[in-house]
């Protein structure tokens, strides 16, 4: 564990999103509501416009920790709160990054903080992935 401390950066990666993936999610899903792929709808219940499923938003934010860790553990808990929707613009898509740290060092292995923003604003809480390590 001494080659872990708290606050150390081990990922950081920037997904873009078009509607053409949150098509391709909900075929995947089998979450084909309007509200990620019509604006009309999404107008119509007061959204701001067609929003990334909160799935596919957890899904990739994890996913820079899975790849940092390889096969030196596995992750074995993880937990967040969703704080605000990723709007999908029509033409521009939406940018996510996500940032990961560790947050807490023991003897089962490592807390990893993620830090999940969408134009310039934080849209997962509290996101914790615990890693286990062989």
């Amino acid at each position: 564990m001494s080659d872990y401390t708290v606050g150390d950066v081990v990922a950081e990666h920037t997904y873009g999103l078009t509607r053409d993936t949150l098509v391709r999610y909900a075929g995947a899903s089998g979450d084909f509501n309007p509200i990620h792929y019509r604006d009309d709808i999404a107008a119509s219940v007061g959204l701001p416009g067609v929003l990334a499923h909160g799935m596919l938003t957890m899904g990739f934010a994890v996913q820079p920790v899975v790849e940092w860790i390889g096969d030196r553990g596995w992750v074995s808990d993880y937990q967040t709160r969703f704080t605000r929707p990723v709007v999908v613009d029509p033409l521009e898509g939406a940018s996510v990054t996500v940032l990961a740290k560790i947050g807490a060092v023991d003897d089962d292995g490592l807390r990893v903080d993620l830090t999940v923003t969408y134009a310039e604003a934080t849209v997962l809480g509290k996101a914790q992935v615990r890693v286990t390590l062989r």
